[in-house]
């Protein structure tokens, strides 16, 4: 088993960085090509919105092939969708087509459920107290791509430049490519697949019925812990999403450039991934419901120290990192907890619906995060950020008082 564990860990990895790179070669120039295709630059938000609604409406279909053909299948699944939605979109900047562009964006999608998804697999034979750790190297290891990606952007555009391809659609040419590539790494090594595996070493009933959508729901339901799970990477990415989206904005309004925008979200970014090692051993160490208390507390300091910042574009800088570390505490610990809450057999459709709901909820907290700036400005976007945050702490403030035992006996009170 320890040979196996390491073997899935490599593979999940190497796929982590090769669809991580995919996904952020395509997204860093998502708006320009946007613009450029529909012309006109209120529309230049739709291709990144598309891609964020195609997450989330295909985290339920790829869960539901997870629970009945495994996580190979799934994942492979979800690289092909997101090669086809990345070479639609060529096609739609070719044609001039926006609709198309914006199909293919839904599609690429997919390439995001597939990254998203593989957290879940490096959970499924992990030793329980090892769990939060398997979970975070596989986060962590996206980080490679989200540094790389928007640097290979450029290079990727150019190399179309006799093709008649427009640049900025280039980057997806070399998405689709990159995705082909983690759908045959993950179809060739990740074997056996590891959710079969985990379910076939388990105990009780793993009747096909038992793995359906619907017995996820059911079983989420059923257990408090699971809901909270559910509730807590909602809420943790909904804030994130909606805080994040609208900072570059609210930077450039107090006279910031491109150059010092674009380090603020790499330092973001950096909080979100590079750090999620020490999330996961928190997680293990001190107990899941501690790390949620945690990332409470790092979201909340974060809208605070962004809300007020005012022109101070250091300020601004420390609350995005601070709200990426919040994120990744969020996600980590409610990833591993939403695992061991809910039976082996109904575990992939629990975690696809978590990931629906995840995507579902930020994609909505993104169109409201431009609604409140508009209206009221990003001091009240930051605010409600922090309101958001209440649900999630009074149901971990609830569950913890109901537990009895230390967190060294129970990784997950």
């Amino acid at each position: 088993m320890s040979a196996l564990r390491r073997r899935t860990t490599v593979v999940l990895v190497v796929s982590q960085v090769l669809g991580g790179l995919g996904i952020a070669i395509g997204v860093a120039l998502a708006a320009v090509l946007a613009e450029r295709v529909s012309g006109s630059p209120a529309l230049s938000g739709l291709a990144p919105t598309a891609t964020v609604a195609g997450t989330a409406l295909l985290s339920a279909p790829l869960a539901a092939l997870m629970t009945s053909r495994g996580r190979r299948a799934g994942l492979v699944a979800a690289y092909l969708i997101g090669a086809l939605g990345a070479g639609l979109v060529v096609l739609g900047a070719v044609a001039e087509n926006f609709p198309l562009l914006l199909a293919g964006m839904a599609g690429f999608g997919a390439g995001a459920s597939a990254n998203l998804q593989a957290r879940f697999a490096a959970a499924d034979l992990a030793e329980p107290e090892r769990r939060g750790r398997a979970i975070s190297l596989v986060v962590w290891a996206t980080t490679v791509g989200a540094v790389l990606g928007p640097n290979v952007a450029a290079p990727a555009g150019r190399t179309v430049s006799g093709l008649g391809i427009p640049a900025e659609a280039g980057p997806f040419l070399w998405a689709a490519g990159v995705f082909l590539i983690s759908a045959v790494v993950v179809q060739l090594l990740l074997r056996p697949d590891p959710l079969l595996t985990a379910r076939a070493l388990a105990p009780g009933d793993h009747r096909a019925e038992g793995r359906s959508l619907r017995a996820g729901a059911a079983a989420v339901r059923a257990s408090p812990m699971a809901r909270l799970a559910v509730v807590t990477a909602a809420v943790s990415h909904t804030a994130m999403v909606g805080i994040m989206s609208m900072t570059p904005l609210a930077l450039s309004h107090h006279g910031a450039g491109i150059e010092l925008i674009g380090l603020v979200i790499s330092g973001h970014i950096a909080g979100m991934y590079a750090f999620s090692p020490v999330m996961g051993w928190l997680t293990d160490r001190v107990g899941r419901l501690a790390v949620i208390g945690l990332a409470t507390g790092l979201l909340s300091v974060s809208a605070l120290l962004a809300g007020t910042a005012g022109p101070s574009h250091t300020q601004v800088a420390i609350g995005l990192f601070l709200l990426g570390l919040g994120w990744s505490a969020g996600v980590v610990a409610a990833s591993a907890l939403l695992t061991e809450s809910v039976p082996p057999s109904a575990r992939a459709a629990a975690q696809g619906l978590s990931d629906l709901v995840m995507n579902a909820a930020a994609g909505v907290g993104g169109v409201m995060a431009g609604l409140i700036v508009a209206q009221a400005g990003y001091g009240s976007l930051n605010l409600a950020g922090a309101l958001l945050l209440l649900p999630m702490a009074a149901l971990a403030v609830r569950r913890a008082g109901g537990r009895s035992g230390g967190a060294r006996t129970d990784p997950s009170g």
